[in-house]
C-alpha cells in the first residue's frame, strides 16, 4: 500500500546501511553462536532473580496514606488482599499540561496493561503519582491507563521514597499487619517494565539511540536523557494515538495547596498543550 501516514525517522531508517546479505546456512551459523552468549545471558539474569529473591527486606509504616478516587488509602489496603505489591513511582509536573509530563514515566506506565497474571501469583500492581490526584487522575483518564492508580501526598513522600526519588519500581510483601519493601530499582532498571526496548533490541537498528555500539551508517537519532520517548512535537510518543482519537487532555486547574513544578525543565510559564 501507498500514501500510507508514517512515523517520524522512517526516511533515516529507509536511507541507512544494511547488514551484509548471506545465505540462509551462513545466517544461521552466525546466529547460533550468538545463540551461546544469548543462553548465556538469560541464565545469568536467572541468577540474578534467584539472589534478588534472597535480599532482606525493610519495614514501612502500613499506614501510610495515599489518596485514591474515594479519599486517602492506607498502603495496607492497596494490595487489595494480596500479599505482595509493586508500584511504580510516577513523576509528576504539578500545573504543567499533560504535553509536559514525565515522558519517561509515560512510557513505562503505558506499557502495563494486563495484570491477570500478576493476580495469579498474588501480587497486586499499582501508580503511585507524585502530584495531586485532581490532576494526576484526569492524565490517566486522557491515557486510557487501566490499573490502579494512587497520588502520594506530601506528608507520605519522605516514608515511601526515603530519599529516593519518583520514577522507581518497588516491590513490597505483606504479612499480617505489616508491610515490608523487597526490592527497588530505577533508571535502566526500570526497563523490563516496557517491551518495546525488548523488542527493538531484536531488531537490526536497535534502539537508535547514541550510545548503542552500532555500524557505521546506521540510524541512531536519539540520547538517553527523555528525548528518546517524546515525539518531534515535544509531547510524550504514547500521547499521539490519544490525541488523535480526539481524547481530551485538559488537567484541569492546580488544586489548592500544591505549587506549580519549578524543575529545571520548566523555567518559562507553562506551555499551552498542542495538537
Amino acid at each position: 500500500m501507498t500514501n500510507q501516514p508514517t512515523e517520524p525517522n522512517v526516511s533515516a531508517i529507509r536511507d541507512a546501511a544494511r547488514p551484509p546479505v548471506a545465505d540462509r546456512a551462513a545466517f544461521q551459523t552466525e546466529l547460533d553462536r550468538l545463540r551461546v552468549r544469548e543462553k548465556a545471558h538469560t541464565r545469568e539474569g536467572d541468577a540474578i532473580a534467584a539472589a534478588r529473591r534472597r535480599l532482606p527486606m525493610v519495614e514501612v509504616d502500613p499506614r501510610t496514606p495515599l489518596i485514591g478516587a474515594d479519599g486517602p488509602v492506607p498502603l495496607n489496603d492497596i494490595f487489595d488482599g494480596r500479599s505482595q505489591l509493586i508500584a511504580y513511582f510516577h513523576m509528576w509536573h504539578t500545573g504543567r499540561p499533560a504535553a509536559e509530563q514525565c515522558e519517561g514515566c509515560t512510557f513505562n506506565t503505558s506499557h502495563v496493561t494486563e495484570l491477570a497474571y500478576l493476580h495469579s501469583r498474588d501480587v497486586s500492581y499499582a501508580v503511585f503519582c507524585e502530584g495531586p490526584y485532581e490532576e494526576a487522575s484526569r492524565y490517566r483518564d486522557f491515557m486510557g491507563y487501566p490499573v490502579p492508580w494512587y497520588s502520594v501526598p506530601q506528608d507520605s513522600v519522605d516514608r515511601l521514597i526515603a530519599d529516593r526519588y519518583f520514577g522507581m519500581v518497588v516491590s513490597y510483601l505483606r504479612d499480617g499487619d505489616k508491610v515490608y519493601e523487597t526490592y527497588w530499582n530505577s533508571g535502566r532498571g526500570n526497563e523490563l517494565m516496557a517491551p518495546s526496548y525488548g523488542l527493538l533490541d531484536l531488531t537490526v537498528y536497535g534502539r537508535q539511540e547514541f550510545w548503542e555500539d552500532s555500524p557505521e551508517g546506521w540510524p541512531q537519532r536519539w540520547g538517553s536523557q527523555g528525548g528518546q520517548f517524546r515525539l518531534d512535537d515535544g509531547r510524550p510518543a504514547a500521547q499521539r494515538s490519544r490525541i488523535r482519537a480526539g481524547r481530551d487532555d485538559d488537567l484541569g486547574t492546580m488544586p489548592d495547596g500544591w505549587t506549580a513544578c519549578s524543575c529545571s525543565l520548566h523555567t518559562g510559564p507553562p506551555a499551552a498543550a498542542t495538537n
